[in-house]
């Protein structure tokens, strides 16, 4: 697992740490998944979700750790969570300091299925979001239909947002959705300033991307850091 972090601009905080899957030589997420089938993707589910909380309490991360998980992955909410809580009660890492993104790798089966895993979620005390929107399968119904806390503007939208109208026209509207749905916006893929000052216009401030820092192993950005990456 790599780490990058989610900051918060309207208070210069990390507001979380996304554990990001990688090969033992460095090798992508999109090429780790490609390896994921049906007979093994319950098992990486579960495996990446473990460790990656295994290494949040081994590195002290105080903010909210985020997790990637495979929808269809998850057979049965209430059986499929047990590890989870397991490892985080051996860890002593709180479970609403875990945030689920709902990847869209693959495209859901079943959305009365993925439905009840973000309510379970939830009443549980985790949080949810759905990662890659406007990228995916899913679109503005899913929100209407599931209400995750966050969703993660797909770094698609963000490229060049500064440039193009029509960009910066799909993601106001969007902000202007989750502000009335009580969703919060998060942009993810900012690799320059002029998308950044961009998308703060619009009103988000939750932001990911290399303009902040690139995934590291081991080790997570702090405070510190953040401000002087930001000066």
């Amino acid at each position: 697992m790599a780490f990058q972090p989610i900051v918060n601009l309207a208070d210069g905080s990390i507001f979380a740490q996304e554990a990001l899957v990688r090969g033992t030589n460095n090798e992508s997420a999109a090429s780790i998944l490609g390896q994921v089938t049906d007979e093994n993707r319950y098992r990486f589910d579960q495996a990446c979700r473990v460790r990656a909380i295994q290494l949040a309490a081994e590195l002290d991360i105080q903010s909210i750790l985020s997790i990637n998980f495979l929808p269809n992955a998850v057979y049965q909410p209430e059986r499929c969570i047990r590890t989870t809580l397991e490892t985080a009660q051996q860890c002593n890492f709180p479970i609403n300091r875990i945030l689920f993104e709902l990847t869209e790798v693959e495209k859901v089966k079943d959305y009365a299925h993925v439905h009840a895993i973000i309510e379970h979620y939830q009443e549980l005390g985790f949080r949810t979001a759905l990662d890659d929107f406007g990228a995916g399968y899913s679109g503005l119904n899913f929100l209407a239909d599931f209400h995750p806390d966050f969703i993660k503007l797909d770094m698609a939208l963000i490229r060049n947002i500064d440039k193009d109208k029509g960009r910066q026209a799909i993601v106001r509207g969007i902000v202007r959705v989750c502000r009335d749905l009580a969703i919060e916006p998060i942009a993810e893929g900012v690799e320059t300033g002029f998308e950044l000052d961009a998308l703060r216009r619009f009103g988000i401030q939750l932001f990911q991307g290399y303009y902040f820092a690139k995934p590291s192993f081991r080790s997570v950005i702090t405070d510190l850091n953040l401000a002087r990456q930001l000066c």
